[in-house]
């Protein structure tokens, strides 16, 4: 007890609460007693990463398992941040399945495969051959508007099988292919080659012909595409 005590002067002073500040020191003393003995606790473990939702293949039971993966799954071609999901609609053994090219702008702003002027366009062609809009099935080779994105072969080929796969679930009486991409993907071959000749896809006669949106543009093409309609509709045999 009555040792000598070492005095240190003011700038010590500030130099040691300095260095005590920068190290995170704010208290003298802890509130409870430490075990200075305790072992170290083990290195927390990563936390596994999460697997992103619903990247399981699509069920190939029911048209509306299928529909439900297309409304949800984070693993679609073409899926993105900024991409607009474009979901098919109409009834499931339809009069003819509509497979049109990937989605526009204007099919993005109308919420639906073919939109706009296209769709009216669409109407009234399935009117000419005595076919509702109600008793069509639409669907889109890609489910998204991404502005910018390029489908490559890999897309394709992916776009391709789950295109099939709606085909064999949806089990339309005929098939319509609206636009290159669809012709591409199944049949491996542009409108101008494909078109004029009946083909069979998942056992289903199908045609191709020009999209609703080129006819528009080219109103000329709208003689072949009716050649192409009434070849669709020719008996099945």
């Amino acid at each position: 007890m009555g040792g000598k005590l070492d005095e240190i002067g003011i700038a010590e002073a500030r130099s040691a609460l300095a260095w005590w500040l920068d190290a995170g020191v704010d208290v003298a003393v802890q509130e409870d007693p430490r075990d200075w003995l305790r072992p170290a606790p083990p290195p927390a473990q990563p936390a596994a990463p999460q697997a992103p939702p619903n990247v399981a293949e699509p069920s190939a039971d029911t048209l509306a398992d299928l529909q439900s993966w297309l409304a949800s799954s984070a693993n679609l071609p073409l899926s993105a941040g900024a991409a607009s999901r474009i979901l098919p609609h109409g009834p499931e053994h339809a009069a003819v399945m509509l497979l049109s090219d990937r989605p526009t702008l204007e099919d993005a702003a109308a919420g639906q495969p073919i939109g706009g002027e296209s769709w009216m366009l669409t109407q009234r062609m399935l009117a000419a051959i005595g076919i509702s809009a109600d008793d069509a099935y639409s669907a889109s080779l890609a489910c998204f508007h991404a502005p910018g994105a390029r489908m490559s072969d890999q897309d394709r080929e992916a776009c391709a099988e789950i295109a099939r796969r709606h085909i064999r679930l949806v089990q339309p009486k005929r098939l319509l292919l609206f636009g290159d991409g669809p012709s591409l993907a199944l049949l491996g071959k542009r409108v101008l080659e494909a078109r004029g000749h009946a083909h069979k896809i998942e056992g289903v006669r199908a045609v191709v012909t020009f999209h609703p949106r080129e006819l528009i543009n080219r109103p000329s093409n709208k003689s072949l595409a009716w050649q192409d309609l009434l070849l669709l509709m020719e008996d099945k045999a």
